[in-house]
């Protein structure tokens, strides 16, 4: 299974709680009604337990990033870089097997993918806080 792709659908998926307010389960099940690719390449599971994570810790997740903000509310956010922001520190400090640093250079690389130079820094301070403030 490929979690590099299991990631960015993970990330997708955050973005689409965000939007539609739906439960975890609920927008995987959607997600997955309708994906066209090889959904054997997915690691369910793991998309599942992000996705609960980002859901079940939302209000810590963004407390610690609001106290990083600086000058800017959090709905200021675009949701892109939220949902890659959630993400990533669900896996920072929510999920046991990913290291630290790979979640910080995996949310990069979906920044890159997803937003603009910009973001990515803004990106890489957030999730650079967070990981000195962990360690």
């Amino acid at each position: 299974m490929n979690r590099k792709k299991s990631r960015r659908v993970a990330m997708e998926l955050c973005y689409s709680m965000e939007i539609s307010k739906d439960e975890p389960s609920l927008v995987l099940e959607n997600f997955l009604d309708n994906y066209e690719e090889d959904k054997t390449i997915l690691d369910k599971e793991y998309i599942i337990k992000i996705l609960n994570a980002v859901n079940e810790n939302k209000t810590s997740i963004d407390s610690k990033i609001e106290e990083l903000l600086k000058g800017w509310k959090l709905s200021r956010i675009s949701k892109v870089n939220l949902s890659i922001l959630r993400l990533a520190i669900s896996e920072m400090l929510y999920i046991d097997d990913v290291p630290k640093k790979v979640a910080i250079n995996e949310a990069l690389d979906v920044a890159k993918e997803y937003s603009d130079e910009k973001s990515v820094a803004f990106i890489n301070g957030i999730l650079d806080n967070i990981y000195k403030e962990e360690n």
